[in-house]
């Protein structure tokens, strides 16, 4: 499945079955401008809730409201053109139950013409991603680390590890088997996200997981280097727009207070009005 050639939209049923293939390729968008530009080259595009940290200035995602995903999610929009669009669920909107999880995706996918949702979770919301599939509403799953559980998780820590790794293996298998057509692995160590990968019948999407998940996913202003308030182990800088935008930023500040800006090119000449024809000076 390659982002550059112009074939119909990916569809989550097509994503399933791209287990195996050439890796998928999925970023993060938040905007009409940066959607544009990752739906040229992505698979997936996903409206997370990292939009509260990235975007609002969070400390974590729990602060997240479905109106602020619905939000961003719109504009999202208005700029995929082929690639499959996921948006998360926010904490505290699918958790409490099969029926709430329903209401709020049924609200995500009516208001913002997304295709899919992703969600937290794994054996524990078996139950619910089996409900919402039931029900017309395709569910991207997401185990490992799961940042809307870092109170309990005490941190953004490694997951998987020792005896931890039969958890997370069965989490993947009972949110396959619920339904979920692809799982995003996230900070798991790189056998265990190999294991699993082999194991289940989905698509697995990897963050800080293992190469060989059947596909890749990056927050974009991670891998772009504009979030600098910190940088995970698994992210990649392909460039260092923050840096670059800093730099322009003092550079305009100097030229205005030097009065070198505007200059005469970057304005719009005028004629000055003369006095009518024998009226007083």
């Amino acid at each position: 499945m390659s982002a550059s050639s112009k074939a119909a939209a990916i569809t989550a049923p097509g994503i399933a079955r791209h287990k195996g293939k050439p890796p998928l390729v999925c970023l993060t968008a938040y905007t009409t401008p940066v959607a544009e530009l990752v739906d040229a080259h992505c698979d997936i595009v996903l409206v997370g809730d990292s939009v509260g940290m990235v975007m609002h200035g969070l400390s974590s995602t729990l602060g997240v409201t479905l109106d602020m995903m619905i939000m961003h999610g719109k504009a999202v929009r208005r700029g995929v053109k082929r690639a499959l669009m996921v948006v998360d669920m926010p904490f505290g909107t699918y958790e409490e139950s099969p029926e709430q999880a329903f209401r709020n995706a049924a609200r995500l996918m009516a208001e913002t013409g997304c295709a899919a949702v992703k969600l937290e979770g794994g054996e524990e919301m078996a139950e619910t991603i089996r409900f919402l599939c039931a029900r017309g509403i395709p569910v991207m799953g997401h185990i490992g680390l799961t940042p809307q559980a870092v109170n309990s998780l005490g941190g953004y820590r490694v997951q998987g590890r020792g005896e931890g790794a039969e958890i997370v293996r069965r989490d993947a298998a009972a949110v396959a088997e619920a339904g979920a057509f692809s799982i995003v692995l996230e900070k798991v160590p790189d056998g265990l996200g190999r294991l699993i990968t082999e194991e289940i019948p989905v698509p697995t999407i990897g963050i800080g997981a293992s190469a060989a998940c059947d596909g890749q996913v990056l927050v974009t202003d991670d891998m772009l280097g504009m979030f600098t308030a910190f940088r995970p182990k698994f992210v990649k800088r392909y460039a260092e727009l923050g840096q670059a935008a800093d730099e322009a930023i003092a550079a305009f500040a100097r030229e205005v207070r030097e009065g070198r800006f505007p200059a005469a090119e970057h304005v719009f000449a005028d004629e000055i009005p003369t006095a009518p024809r024998g009226a007083a000076v």
